[in-house]
């Protein structure tokens, strides 16, 4: 129970990474879990292991780095459909 609770998490992450930063992270609902636990290593890797915590990610770090791998991703994606 508690993986899900973790997947349901890092898609929160994830989803709402992506209103803040304003793009849709690419890959639907599998790619806002991604980002959301990506970002949430990213972001606690960076930031440290502060504010509330749900299912073992501490929030507000997580979407921080979430957001910042939204950005990465988009830019990215960008650059890549603008060379072809």
């Amino acid at each position: 129970m508690g993986f899900i609770w973790a997947l349901i998490v890092g898609g929160i992450i994830g989803w709402l990474a992506g209103l803040i930063v304003g793009r849709d992270v690419p890959g639907g609902i599998i790619g806002n879990i991604i980002a959301g636990f990506v970002g949430a290593w990213l972001g606690t890797w960076i930031l440290g292991d502060w504010g509330p915590h749900v299912a073992d990610f501490a929030i507000i770090p997580a979407i921080i780095g979430a957001a910042v791998l939204v950005l990465l991703v988009s830019f990215i994606m960008r650059s890549v459909r603008k060379a072809s």
